[in-house]
């Protein structure tokens, strides 16, 4: 039987996908119907709604990634990953850079993507979050000024076991990416020091 799960997240990330294209769409049309003159009035608002539709548009896409189905036969382009993390993180705390393969399973993107939203959750602070791809798979590694990991997340995903009860809804990467890690017959390792994260898989 499918993940139902997954394929929950994915029927609504594809239908919130369409909207929001046309609002972006739409807000593109006002933009260049506007007078260019300096100072026009509702200049700052447009700019912040499509900048909100913008960013919105790229974590759907994250999330149809992260959360979404994965068939095995599914293959996801290393741009278009460097993509949505570019558009998702760009100008915020947190700076992303990726150098994922040219061409990878769809099932790999989702584990990187998971791994990425549970290492945000280590620098509350902000800092660096590094893709690279490695022979037979990727590693992900972070810094900053606080690296904090809570245990009770932790913990579990080290040791491989299962996450803990009362998981909250911004925390349910931690028990998606070893079930994400063990569908894909691969195994995460962890790393940590006082300042630096390390996950790979």
């Amino acid at each position: 039987m499918s993940d139902l799960t997954a394929l929950v997240g994915s029927r609504i990330c594809h239908d919130l996908i369409n909207p929001l294209g046309a609002i972006g769409n739409g807000m593109e049309l006002l933009a260049m119907s506007a007078p260019a003159a300096a100072g026009v009035t509702g200049a700052e608002e447009m700019a912040l709604i499509s900048d909100s539709v913008a960013r919105a548009n790229a974590r759907i896409r994250m999330f149809r990634l992260a959360f979404g189905a994965a068939p095995p036969e599914a293959r996801v382009a290393g741009h278009e990953l460097c993509e949505i993390l570019a558009e998702c993180y760009g100008g915020g705390r947190l700076s992303i850079t990726a150098d994922p393969p040219a061409d990878m399973p769809r099932t790999l993107a989702k584990i990187a993507l998971l791994a990425v939203l549970c290492a945000e959750t280590a620098l509350p602070r902000g800092g660096r979050i590094a893709l690279r791809s490695t022979p037979g798979g990727m590693t992900l590694t972070a810094d900053g000024p606080r690296l904090t990991l809570e245990p009770r997340l932790w913990a579990p995903l080290a040791d491989a076991c299962p996450p803990p009860d009362g998981l909250r809804a911004a925390e349910v990467q931690f028990a998606l990416l070893p079930r994400a890690v063990l569908d894909c017959g691969r195994q995460l390792a962890i790393g940590q020091d006082d300042t630096r994260l390390t996950l790979s898989f």
